[in-house]
């Protein structure tokens, strides 16, 4: 039973959509509307500025890691239901129960799940990231060779017991599949670019 109710608090946890309400909070207006229509951090920052961006990023990296230390703390350190929670807030991020199931691409919940489960790893990839963003300025490329990667880092660097591996890999495909309107954009080279503040409307 206590495994059941882990996997929900992470799901709903998940679903709490920060950067939904902290714009909504500060200039009433609803962020789905605006930019990308994305709840993420990313849109968060190109359409409301940095204050409001990072808080959403910061939020969404905690409900991750709080999802993790919760399961880990409810089942013994169990790295079969660790990993399960790591996968229940991503979902809950991606298909928020709040949002009638139509929440962000999950990367920063992934960043938080990670953080506590495979931390070392997860470090390399966004190293990875780093440099892709610093190179070409797009974060959707970043993100996807970050994600595409992870599977491969934690196999290399920790050796973890199998459910976490899965988790892993199940984590890096679903960032990646999340970013498919993206990867449309960047064939077509009509992707946004990243810079560190909003845009000035027209």
């Amino acid at each position: 039973m206590i495994q059941v109710l882990v996997l929900l608090f992470a799901y709903l946890l998940g679903g709490v959509p920060f950067g939904y309400l902290l714009v909504r909070a500060v200039t009433g207006s609803d962020v789905r509307t605006m930019g990308s229509g994305n709840i993420g951090a990313t849109n968060v920052l190109r359409t409301t500025g940095r204050a409001l961006g990072i808080a959403t990023l910061l939020l969404d990296i905690a409900k991750g890691w709080v999802a993790v230390w919760a399961a880990a703390w409810a089942t013994g350190n169990s790295p079969l239901w660790m990993s399960a929670a790591a996968l229940a807030v991503l979902a809950g991020h991606a298909y928020p129960v709040f949002l009638k199931f139509q929440g962000g691409k999950a990367v920063a919940s992934f960043i938080g799940a990670f953080l506590y489960l495979q931390p070392l790893p997860l470090l390399a990839v966004l190293i990875v990231f780093v440099i892709v963003v610093a190179a070409t300025r797009y974060i959707s490329l970043g993100s996807i060779m970050a994600a595409g990667t992870f599977p491969l880092a934690v196999w290399l660097i920790s050796h973890p017991p199998l459910p976490v591996l899965a988790a892993a890999l199940i984590s890096g495909v679903f960032i990646v599949w999340r970013h498919k309107s993206n990867l449309q954009r960047l064939r077509a080279g009509t992707e946004n670019v990243f810079s560190f503040g909003a845009r000035k409307p027209k």
